[in-house]
């Protein structure tokens, strides 16, 4: 499978090549064009100890009772610490965004779930952000609700009565 750098290197070369038939000021445009679509695809991707120290900063090591390597190894396992993840939830017609997969039945509005609740009161595209403040805002809103952490089925599959030290070792956290 190509992942979204391949593509885009793909692009780029077929639209190099259909660039050769193309007059100077229609060529200026078409590469403009691609350097702001390449700019929006980019995604911030944290470095393991990198996320761990930015939740840390934020209020996150102990909140409610959930350890640092709790939340880190949730976001590996739910986003691999993508800013821009997004996973489409076909059964309930929802999607799952950004670094800690958060569902936009209940926690956001994206304008297309249907019913949905957006109990942390913010647009779904905030959660693709490179900066997560709110992000970790709407997820300490998330662990609030009785569920709790277990919210998150890749924390229960992959982090719960787990060892997880791993997961911030090494960080100086």
């Amino acid at each position: 499978m190509m992942g979204v750098k391949g593509c885009l290197n793909t692009v780029a070369r077929l639209l190099w090549a259909a660039a050769e038939l193309i007059p100077g000021n229609m060529k200026a445009l078409l590469t403009l064009g691609f350097l702001l679509l390449s700019v929006t695809v980019q995604a911030k991707v944290y470095d393991r100890c990198e996320f761990a120290r930015t939740l840390k900063s934020h209020g996150m090591d102990g909140f409610l009772g959930i350890s640092l390597a709790n939340w880190v190894c949730l976001a590996q396992h739910e986003s691999s610490f993508n800013t821009k993840a997004t996973n489409y939830n076909p059964g309930s017609r929802s999607t799952d965004y950004g670094i800690f997969q958060i569902n936009s039945k209940y926690w956001c509005n994206d304008g297309k779930t249907p019913g949905a609740v957006n109990a942390c009161g913010i647009s779904c595209s905030v959660l693709l952000q490179d900066d997560i403040t709110q992000a970790i805002q709407c997820a300490k809103r998330v662990v609030r609700d009785p569920q709790g952490i277990r919210a998150w089925v890749a924390w229960k599959s992959h982090c719960q009565n787990r060892d997880l030290t791993q997961y911030i070792r090494g960080c100086g956290v």
